[in-house]
């Protein structure tokens, strides 16, 4: 019997020396390793499993202590990720995400190693809870490098994820907003009541699909994008209120609240990324609605007569009667019930940010990279949204918002929801309230506008609205650098529209400020635009609107109009496609890079193309004809019209080459770098998007823009005679051997890859205004 001690205990049995477990130290990783190894070898006995766990219990703080290779582990982690044992599960679950974190090489030594990895993945299937929660979080600190999000993508972590979350996840009302420090945008985060695995899915879910290039987001099965991202609509506009309101979760609140790091701005972007191909959000309309709608029966006429050259009203009583109004569902969506201030508050309340893209972006996640932490933000002002009137005394502008000063650099002014209540009392002061955007806020205008640039050959069209008081004027006398086509929704409004005053239409971005804009009467031309009615204004043509209380028609005497902006992008004008073709032609020669050339002439040869680049944009510079559109592109129209328009547009082409081969003048074009290098300009920067073109392409045979900049006159002075031989040579070749079917051809295809990116940015940002 034994003994027991003064404390009336048992006496403790002394530690067998055969029990290797306890003679292994912590940073002995080794170690560990040999009775791992030993202890698999051996599962049939019973004490295995328990030895198992005891090993992994040290093993995991032994890493984080001495961030040791895992190198003799690696090979056994698969085998203990597939044990039945769920203890064990968890537990190397834990040592993988202890041990990513730990150290960028421990990441990229788990990353590496592809059995480990797909072991992780496997335990995404676990029924056991605990075991499905330890996976999603090793698979959250697993993928905090690039090269393990891509592994982990590569082996389907993703679409496992996006199963379990529609399975595991328990409904929007347990959602809710948390924030650390500040209540800005910034810090607003995602959180779920009494819900911890929900919270663990929902972040390794949003973190994976952010890392995915756009092909690895088409190979994810419709059968899980599409329920995913109406689950994320829906948790968003549980959300959104709150985001507008500064409403952010407080702590000591009733109920359990598990917090993730996944912001607004991360929920918006996944919800993006998962709706750029979706084909089913931006659908165009016939064609026969929108030219009916907007031009009347003879499309023909309006682009014969009116097309860039004068303004068109369409009034209510020329339309087909019989053909439905394409801005009905439009209006539905607006609920309108008589008020303007309730409108606004209930339209604006749910809208976010649209970030401008850059016109020549080819790659929509550029654009993301960009914007990846502001996306799904309130509105902007200036950016999105402006409250304006013009006194009638003075004819300036004022805002409403004293804040905003037109060219100050401060940090963007965000609408609150006090900002967007003030937006209808401004309203009541007699501003108008100019909203940007619609074709990317709303999927009914976004089909218009979609079919709009189907018809002239754009890459895309825009859609303003402008709400106006009785007895107002919105924004001052002006004119726009792209055509309008003005469509009164409600109410009335008066239009008066003053003689161009230069021959040159203006060019998409170029700076309008301190334009002279004579608004006199002579050769003024007035349009009284009621609900239906659409007037068109050319680029170029001053006009001012206000509403009249005067009219004594009974009509509505507040004024809610569009505007669809047919802007016509550089490679789209006429002068681009000279550059374009240009570029085509050159490349068809198969010339190397510079620095490969092995000949004077060579060289001497590629700074003639450049030189004559120039050449063309100093034609434009005095030549109408090189800054209208070309619409060469428009294969939406009827057969009989777009043969009719071609014929036109083959016109057009052979005139501006003829231009190229009569004016392009190499002393002229010498003279134009001179003056760009002395006021440090750039002389190409009209065609950047050529270069950025050249840039994707990376082709052998491309020009190099920093030679053409810094050497071109040092080799001019070397060589001036045999240059100026070189540069009528290109020219003259050029000129001869371009074919307008082989543009046109090219020309499209350019414009096909415009339009997939623009469309893809439409179907994100329409897809972010969805539910809300």
């Amino acid at each position: 019997m034994e003994k027991n001690h003064a404390g009336g205990g048992k006496r403790k049995r002394k530690p067998s020396s055969g029990d290797p477990y306890l003679h292994v130290q912590l940073s002995d990783v080794n170690g560990i390793f040999a009775l791992l190894l030993s202890s698999l070898s051996n599962l049939h006995q019973p004490h295995s499993l328990p030895f198992i766990n005891k090993c992994l219990f040290k093993l995991h703080p032994s890493l984080l202590l001495s961030q040791s290779s895992l190198s003799p582990i690696l090979a056994l982690l698969p085998s203990l990720l597939a044990s039945t044992n769920s203890q064990i599960a968890r537990r190397v679950a834990d040592i993988i995400g202890a041990a990513s974190l730990a150290s960028l090489d421990l990441n990229e030594e788990i990353a590496s190693d592809c059995e480990t990895v797909k072991g992780l993945i496997s335990l995404l299937e676990n029924p056991n809870r605990k075991v499905l929660f330890s996976a999603c979080n090793a698979v959250l600190d697993l993928a905090t490098t690039t090269l393990a999000q891509q592994q982990l993508l590569n082996l389907s972590a993703l679409e496992k994820l996006m199963f379990v979350f529609l399975q595991i996840f328990t409904g929007v009302k347990s959602v809710c907003l948390w924030s650390e420090g500040d209540e800005s945008f910034h810090s607003f985060k995602i959180g779920i009541r009494e819900d911890e695995l929900s919270v663990v899915i929902l972040s390794a879910t949003v973190v994976l699909i952010n890392a995915c290039e756009v092909e690895q987001l088409k190979n994810v099965p419709r059968s899980l994008s599409e329920p995913v991202l109406c689950l994320f609509k829906e948790i968003r506009a549980r959300v959104s209120d709150r985001v507008v309101d500064g409403d952010a979760e407080k702590s000591g609140e009733e109920g359990r609240l598990y917090k993730s790091n996944i912001g607004v701005s991360n929920l918006a972007e996944s919800i993006f990324r998962l709706s750029i191909d979706a084909s089913q959000l931006t659908v165009s309309l016939p064609f026969e609605v929108v030219q009916r709608g907007l031009f009347g029966s003879d499309f023909e006429d309006f682009m014969s007569n009116y097309w860039e050259v004068s303004p068109f009203l369409l009034s209510r009583e020329l339309k087909d009667l019989n053909m439905d109004d394409m801005f009905s569902p439009f209006i539905q969506s607006l609920g309108w019930n008589g008020s303007v201030p309730s409108l606004l508050s209930s339209i604006l309340k749910g809208l976010v940010s649209c970030f401008p893209i850059a016109s020549d972006e080819q790659n929509i996640l550029n654009f993301l990279n960009e914007v990846k932490d502001r996306l799904g933000c309130p509105l902007i002002y200036q950016q999105d949204i402006r409250v304006v009137k013009t006194e009638s005394q003075t004819g300036k502008e004022m805002h409403y918002f004293q804040d905003f000063h037109p060219g100050c650099t401060k940090e963007p002014l965000y609408l609150t929801v006090d900002d967007v209540l003030k937006c209808g009392q401004a309203y009541e002061e007699g501003y108008t309230v100019a909203l940007r955007g619609l074709e990317f806020r709303y999927q009914s205008i976004a089909a218009i506008t979609d079919t709009l640039a189907l018809m002239f050959g754009q890459p895309s069209v825009g859609a303003n609205w402008y709400l106006t008081p009785p007895n107002s004027q919105g924004l001052a006398c002006h004119f726009d650098d792209h055509c309008v086509l003005v469509c009164q929704i409600f109410g009335s409004k008066q239009w008066t529209v003053f003689p161009r005053t230069s021959q040159l239409l203006p060019r998409l971005y170029d700076n309008l400020c301190g334009s002279n804009i004579d608004c006199t009467k002579s050769g003024r031309r007035e349009f009284f635009l009621r609900e239906g009615d659409v007037l068109y204004i050319p680029r170029g043509f001053p006009h001012e609107a206000c509403t009249n209380s005067g009219v004594g028609d009974g009509s509505t005497q507040f004024s809610l109009h569009l505007t669809l902006s047919i802007e016509v992008e550089p490679p789209f004008e006429w002068e681009g496609v000279a550059h374009f073709a240009l570029r085509c032609w050159n490349e068809n020669q198969k010339r190397p890079c510079y620095d490969d050339l092995n000949s004077l002439s060579q060289k001497l040869d590629l700074v003639s193309v450049n030189l004559l680049h120039l050449a063309i944009g100093i034609i434009s510079n005095s030549d109408p004809s090189f800054r209208k559109a070309c619409l060469t592109a428009a294969v939406s129209l009827p057969p009989g019209v777009y043969n009719r328009l071609v014929q036109n547009q083959r016109n057009t082409f052979l005139h501006v080459i003829d231009k190229i081969h009569t004016e392009s003048r190499f002393l002229e074009v010498l003279s134009c770098i001179e003056v760009a290098i002395r006021n440090n300009e750039d002389p190409f920067r009209q065609i950047r998007w050529l270069w950025a073109m050249e840039n994707e392409t990376s082709s052998g045979h491309n020009t190099n823009k920093s030679f053409m900049i810094e050497d071109q006159l040092s080799l001019c002075a070397q060589h001036k005679d045999k240059l100026e031989a070189a540069f009528l040579n290109v020219k003259s070749r050029f000129c001869s051997e371009v074919v307008f079917e082989d543009v046109v051809t090219s020309h499209r295809m350019l414009l096909q890859k415009y339009r997939k990116t623009r469309r893809q940015y439409i179907n994100g940002m329409v897809s972010l205004h969805d539910k809300l």
